[in-house]
């Protein structure tokens, strides 16, 4: 059966507090009552001794037994609860105290009959039914002069006081217990309520984002720091669905974009041919050539990403030299730059070492420095630099070209983003370059980051562990 969690930490809450009320009370019960009747247990023995000692104090043998005190034993007997015989040397009986240790015995069961000895449960170790009798020789100079038999039933130790001890320790273990169940049950209320209700808030939220409302926002207030992290990953959640559903829109926008131009360029020029507007001629089918290449290029780049994004990917790592693989790449492009009236200039470290795949390193390298041609000017320039801190080799590529809007840095690694200056025909293209640039990366174990400023540079900073 399902259970709310407001519930469930309440009843869980209150079900630690009773259990532990239960033991503690036992235990508590059980030790205070034995160390309690084994002090009450002590005092009566000392309550003998001291008969026997007063009875030894009082005896001379000149005046034998009629120098005795009977009526302070007697008061001393009543107080005490006690049955008191002396009988001298020959059994004589000297003295009896009579039944004054009776009272006490029938006080106990008057007391026990109105229900007290419930409230005392284990507290009491004797029967009252047990009635004892002990027989102590009594000395004057270490010679025996008689006895004195000392009778008391099985709870005689037990004095008013300690009766009202006991029964009042037992009524504030009650007591104890049903402020505690009270305190343990309002605390508890209070803390699942301040755990549970920020935890129905965001789960609302995360309702309202399943229908497709992503502006929504978690506000709870709570000192509780996992749901506070709970309610920061459910925003950031937000903002990245947010993020990714205005780039879906805008993907499909590009990708309609870059597919539909070369689609109406074949379109038109085949309908010319049809109608005999125009001849096949081969500058004619060059144009259908280079559309055709514009739209392959684009399906090899998702292609590429898609393999690039696979967890699977694999990336053959031998010892280079990147001095060496940078200068290859580089004196590629000059012809390239120089015929534009460009400048590509390096600045490299000789002789620098890493393990890398020597093919998906130049795909960075390509990479970059095409986009950095795309967006030069007459007198572009680019300088690429190589150097070695530490375990990382650092690879700088720079130009001087349009630069990013700092609005769009953030986003310029993901797919098919493209800032709103690269949105002609001549520079823009698929998006995706930037994108499996940082796989590649990434995959060698490396990082890459941008720095740009509009209309002063633009700086690709690449981290390569060695």
């Amino acid at each position: 059966m399902n259970m709310s969690l407001k519930r469930k930490l309440s009843l869980g809450f209150l079900a630690v507090v009773i259990c532990s009320l239960i033991i503690t009370s036992l235990i508590s019960n059980l030790m205070i009552t034995k160390r309690f009747n084994e002090y009450l247990v002590e005092e009566h023995r000392v309550k003998i001794n001291e008969v026997v000692a007063a009875i030894e104090d009082m005896y001379s043998k000149k005046n034998k037994f009629q120098g005795f005190k009977y009526d302070e034993i007697r008061r001393y007997a009543e107080l005490n609860e006690l049955y008191i015989e002396i009988v001298d040397i020959n059994d004589n009986k000297v003295y009896t105290s009579g039944d004054a240790h009776l009272r006490h015995r029938n006080m106990m069961e008057t007391m026990m009959g109105r229900g007290m000895g419930q409230m005392m449960g284990n507290m009491g170790s004797l029967n009252l039914g047990d009635y004892k009798e002990e027989k102590l020789i009594i000395k004057k100079d270490n010679e025996a002069f008689g006895k004195v038999t000392i009778g008391y039933f099985g709870t005689s130790y037990l004095s008013n006081a300690a009766i009202t001890f006991k029964m009042t320790l037992g009524q504030s273990f009650i007591v104890s217990m049903v402020i505690t169940l009270i305190l343990g049950l309002a605390v508890s209320f209070v803390l699942s309520r301040q755990i549970s209700k920020p935890l129905v808030k965001i789960k609302e939220i995360a309702n309202t984002m399943r229908t497709g409302n992503l502006t929504v926002r978690s506000s709870v207030n709570t000192n509780t720091t996992e749901i506070q992290e709970l309610s920061s990953s459910i925003n950031y959640l937000a903002e990245t669905l947010q993020q990714q559903e205005a780039l879906r829109k805008r993907l499909t926008s590009d990708m309609a974009h870059e597919i539909r131009t070369p689609l109406t360029t074949l379109k038109t020029h085949v309908e010319a041919l049809i109608d005999g507007v125009w001849e096949p001629t081969k500058e004619r089918l060059e144009v259908f050539y280079e559309e055709l290449e514009r739209l392959t290029k684009l399906v090899d780049n998702l292609r590429n990403l898609s393999k690039l994004e696979k967890p699977e990917i694999t990336i053959n790592k031998t010892r280079q030299n990147i001095t060496k693989e940078i200068t290859k790449v580089v004196e590629t492009f000059i012809p390239l730059y120089e015929k534009n009236e460009f400048q590509i200039i390096t600045n490299l470290q000789n002789d620098v070492y890493a393990l890398m795949d020597v093919d998906k390193f130049k795909q960075i390298l390509y990479n970059l420095l095409s986009n950095a041609f795309k967006y030069l000017s007459i007198g572009g320039l680019v300088k690429i630099s190589l150097s070695k801190i530490k375990n990382k080799v650092i690879i700088v590529v720079e130009d001087n070209g349009e630069g990013i809007p700092e609005k769009d840095l953030p986003h310029i690694f993901e797919r098919f983003y493209r800032s709103d200056v690269s949105r002609n025909k001549t520079t823009g293209g698929t998006g995706l370059g930037l994108t499996i640039t940082k796989n590649l990366v990434e995959a060698h174990g490396g990082n890459i980051r941008v720095e740009s400023k509009v209309g002063t540079f633009t700086r690709f900073i690449i981290e390569l562990p060695t």
